[in-house]
């Protein structure tokens, strides 16, 4: 607790709350985002809940910042895979599979972390993905004629929906894997992620300039 009391000056406060943050990030990639506790992360930086909502309000808020943190990171990685030559829909895809983390965060977001969060954190997060989306979608139509910008805008916006949608299903809990597995005729049910996001996205932006007015 004293080493909470010292935290006073803004470089100590910014200290712990990437202490809390890297706690959190460590905790979610090892249980899952919705198996960590508030408790979790105050235990693991050793501090008590009420010192911890002194940094973030809620558990949610937390892995909003994470998700914002995560944005950036898939952003930068987007880019340098473009750069590289890579193909639009298989970037999109494989750096999404490449970052599970950020793809659960994707599946709880909108469903559970943004639902117990103050305006400012809500709007901050939602600042960080619309930035990120906007500057995806005019990559992704500098790299890939004839997509516009605002339908690369859509394409990622839809890569993001797929995951929240496809990541659960490919990853399920042990009690629906047991299913699956002695339940061969359901597994259509669990989906492989990477090929079923490169599948839809690449129907998506084959349609998307079909579709202009």
């Amino acid at each position: 607790m004293s080493e909470f009391m010292r935290a006073r000056r803004p470089e100590q406060k910014q200290q712990r709350r990437e202490a809390i943050l890297a706690a959190a990030r460590r905790l979610a990639v090892d249980a899952g985002v919705d198996n960590v506790t508030l408790g979790g992360v105050a235990a693991a930086v050793d501090l008590a809940k009420s010192n911890v909502v002194r940094y973030f309000g809620t558990r949610e808020e937390i892995y909003l910042e994470l998700a914002g943190e995560c944005w950036l990171e898939w952003r930068d990685a987007v880019l340098r895979g473009l750069d590289a030559g890579g193909a639009v829909v298989d970037t999109l895809a494989e750096t999404l599979e490449a970052r599970p983390l950020f793809c659960d965060l994707l599946s709880h977001a909108s469903t559970s972390l943004e639902h117990n969060a103050s305006v400012t954190a809500a709007h901050e997060y939602k600042r960080v993905m619309a930035e990120v989306i906007g500057d995806l979608g005019t990559a992704a139509a500098q790299a890939q004629p004839p997509l516009t910008a605002d339908e690369g805008f859509e394409l990622v916006t839809a890569a993001v929906g797929f995951v929240v949608m496809l990541y659960p299903a490919a990853h399920p809990p042990p009690t629906l894997a047991e299913v699956y597995e002695q339940h061969p005729d359901l597994a259509a049910l669990r989906p492989p992620f990477l090929r079923t996001m490169k599948r839809m996205l690449g129907a998506v932006a084959v349609g998307l300039p079909a579709l202009r007015d």
